[in-house]
């Protein structure tokens, strides 16, 4: 645990209306078996790369409505019992600091926010809005973490979202126009304001990953060289299985079955963003919560973006959220923006769109499938600074 996460630690279905479970999302009083069968199958692919004479550790807990599952690899099991204690320490702490619909922190950040006065913010929390700033920018903030309000009217802030109809026009026209955006808050030290009521954190896509970057590098101060952590089926990496790359499974569309697989090594990060993750369905429409800042609409030609980036999670995690919600027109644009070289995205039609650096990684398990190579603008390379 770092210094600044230490000192705040504290702590009916009808055919008319149907409400769609997150895959992957877990309470201690439910359990789900698609996603036990997906993190199964990846626990069986890593098993298969293991070498005989090399030491594997593996456990799971619950953080952030899922399962987080880690895998260390090459460390005396005390040593990676004591290194996975302190991961699930800080994602849970993490948890209890970002939840955006349970959290007290968060909820006295919104409440002082809205206010308009400079207030003394969770330490915690800063380097977090840092980040985001930056990912909000670089994505012409198609990742805006800043429209929780817009999240709140559609009923995505709560563990199951209610069947309903959507949202009155015109409420959600007045939150598009106010246009919140992450810019909208100024930091000055541990002094956070804001001069747009309408903004309301949620960092229901990034936070996770935020936490799985921290998780590493809380591996690497213990000297830990090879792992991964894997949460509803997004995966970060470090270092090899037993002289082998990790084989990551990316889910379909769908949320179920696997896609393709990916070989990746070193440090790396594979995120997936769909339609499937948190939804519901009123009169055999689906409303999912990857959310349009810019219509305030759920994102419709789009089920599903993957990306595979180096290292920060973080990144991969809003760089998911953002090529979904740029669309046919734009992702590769914003793929660029962001040096995001490895994207897979598929389309209502289930045509499936790739970045030629993609297309060279990734091992389709249909070779019928109907695939578009798109090449990516000029790269630029992501300064998106460390979480800590």
């Amino acid at each position: 645990m770092s210094a600044g996460l230490e000192s705040l630690r504290p702590g009916a279905r009808s055919d008319r209306c149907a409400a769609l479970r997150k895959p992957g999302a877990l309470r201690l009083s439910l359990v789900l078996p698609v996603p036990l069968l997906w993190v199964s199958l990846l626990m069986l692919l890593l098993a298969g790369c293991r070498g005989a004479d090399t030491p594997a550790y593996n456990t799971q807990f619950i953080a952030f409505d899922s399962a987080v599952d880690l895998s260390i690899v090459g460390e005396l099991r005390e040593q990676a019992e004591l290194a996975a204690e302190e991961v699930e320490h800080d994602f849970r702490f993490l948890d209890q600091t970002l939840h955006a619909w349970e959290s007290e922190p968060m909820a006295r950040v919104n409440r002082l926010l809205a206010e308009g006065e400079p207030f003394a913010a969770p330490p915690s929390m800063l380097p977090l809005i840092r980040q985001s700033q930056v990912l909000a920018l670089r994505s012409d903030n198609l990742f805006n973490p800043a429209i929780g309000h817009l999240w709140e009217l559609w009923g995505f802030h709560t563990d199951q979202p209610e069947c309903r109809p959507p949202p009155e026009a015109e409420a959600i026209r007045a939150l598009v126009q106010s246009a919140p955006t992450m810019a909208d808050i100024y930091q000055d030290g541990l002094l956070l304001q804001s001069d747009n009521p309408a903004v309301k954190l949620d960092f229901r896509f990034i936070a996770t990953g935020y936490a799985m970057d921290l998780g590493i590098e809380t591996l690497r101060a213990r000297g830990v060289g090879n792992a991964v952590i894997t949460v509803g089926g997004n995966v970060r990496v470090i270092g090899e299985r037993a002289g082998r790359p990790w084989r990551i499974p990316v889910r379909r569309a769908s949320g179920a079955g696997v896609l393709g697989m990916l070989k990746v090594s070193g440090d790396s990060s594979v995120f997936t963003r769909g339609a499937y993750q948190r939804n519901f369905i009123y009169q055999g429409q689906t409303y999912h919560d990857v959310i349009d800042p810019r219509t305030g609409y759920p994102v419709q030609e789009i089920h599903s973006a993957t990306v595979l980036v180096d290292g920060s999670a973080a990144v991969a995690d809003a760089a998911a959220t953002a090529l979904m919600v740029a669309g046919l027109s734009r992702w590769t644009e914003v793929a660029g923006r962001l040096g995001i070289r490895h994207a897979l995205l598929v389309d209502d039609a289930g045509t499936i769109h790739m970045t030629p650096a993609m297309a060279e990684r990734i091992a389709l398990l249909d070779d019928e499938a109907d695939v578009a190579i798109a090449p990516l603008p000029a790269e630029e390379p992501l300064q998106g600074g460390s979480p800590r």
